[in-house]
């Protein structure tokens, strides 16, 4: 990926959209930001005000590899109330929503409003460490200890919309990821355990197969959203 764009709508969580831009810019992706709503300078969840390098409906987007798409309930509803980032999207639209908000259940709606056709959940939790050495704050808080709260928030998910949810936070076995299912998500991502485990995803998979062969389930639908 050599060029991406990054759509900023009024009332977005500003730490999302932010931290693509340095992420992508580090890695030496061109990044142009572009304001949903008519205006190029963009104000934020908690006010800071960001300018936009275009309006969104003025760029030509066949010269971009991907486009990403931040947000947060108000940056959800503007999104929703602009067109323009569901005319360029001509795959599939998985949207990634943070665990932050006020609202799984609300949320939820107004992506799937905005045209999203699934939903993945959750992601990283707010948290903070402190680098005893740089005397500085970082990290934000993943893996095993999130996965009760991200399952909570997936059973809400599946429940508030038609489109499908796919679950993740914390699995790092095959029980964990048939709680998910058993919750209503369509498929599960496992990220943390990968870092413990570089074969973690072909363990799980086996171990999920494990489980069904000795309960008699034959496919997943069988006991997907069957804990509702």
């Amino acid at each position: 990926m050599s060029k991406a764009v990054i759509f900023f709508a009024p009332g977005l969580e500003e730490c999302e959209g932010l931290l693509c831009v340095d992420l992508l810019r580090r890695s030496g992706v061109e990044v142009t930001i572009a304001a949903v709503g008519g205006e190029k300078i963009v104000k934020s969840a908690r006010s800071i005000s960001v300018v936009a390098d275009a309006l969104a409906e003025e760029l030509d987007y066949s010269a971009f590899d991907a486009a990403i798409l931040p947000g947060g309930i108000p940056g959800v509803d503007n999104l929703k109330a602009d067109a323009t980032v569901r005319k360029v999207c001509t795959v599939p639209l998985i949207v990634k929503l943070s665990p932050q908000a006020e609202s799984i259940p609300e949320m939820c709606k107004a992506v799937e409003a905005a045209g999203a056709d699934a939903i993945s959940l959750t992601n990283t939790f707010q948290a903070c460490a402190i680098d005893l050495e740089k005397r500085r704050p970082f990290a934000g808080l993943s893996g095993p200890a999130v996965r009760p709260i991200a399952l909570r928030m997936v059973w809400q998910a599946v429940g508030a919309v038609s489109i499908p949810v796919v679950g993740l936070g914390g699995i790092l076995t095959g029980k964990d990821a048939l709680e998910f299912i058993m919750a209503g998500a369509a498929a599960v991502q496992v990220g943390t355990a990968n870092f413990l485990d570089p074969k973690a995803c072909t363990r799980i998979t086996n171990e999920i197969g494990q489980w069904m062969d000795a309960h008699g389930v034959k496919t997943l639908d069988e006991i997907r959203g069957c804990a509702r």
